[in-house]
């Protein structure tokens, strides 16, 4: 089942892409899906994806939270965080995870380095804490 879910967010990224529905691109579509190389076969869990797509969900308001605070009140201290992947991520769920960092409009995943972090930037009301670095 879990493949299926690859395809469809395949299907979806094209469909964000083209903005059209009419029957041959969605024929086009499909096939661009199945004919893209795969990967090997990790084993991805549904609990996994479920949880990618309610975080999704959540980060729409969110989104509009966020973007409501930088209207009204500035924010004008920036910082970059380093933040871990979660273990077993596959390609795609790496994927979503940053597309939700991403989706709200005070952090951007700057970065993914192949050690499993994402660099993210983020904007801040309050000047971030400095942190000694030789502790």
């Amino acid at each position: 089942m879990v493949g299926h879910l690859n395809l469809i967010l395949r299907l979806s990224i094209w469909f964000l892409l083209t903005a059209d529905f009419s029957p041959a691109n969605i024929i086009i579509g499909i096939a661009i899906a199945l004919l893209l190389p795969g990967r090997p076969r990790t084993p991805e869990s549904l609990k996994d994806w479920l949880r990618v797509l309610w975080e999704t969900i959540v980060a729409i308001p969110q989104a509009y939270i966020e973007a409501f605070e930088i209207i009204f009140r500035p924010h004008q201290h920036e910082e970059i965080t380093l933040e871990q992947v979660k273990p077993g991520r596959t390609p795609g769920l790496i994927f979503l995870d940053i597309f939700v960092i991403t989706f709200t409009p005070k952090t951007v995943v700057v970065r993914y380095r192949d050690d499993g972090v994402y660099e993210v930037h983020r904007v801040r009301r309050t000047r971030p804490e400095r942190r000694n670095l030789t502790e």
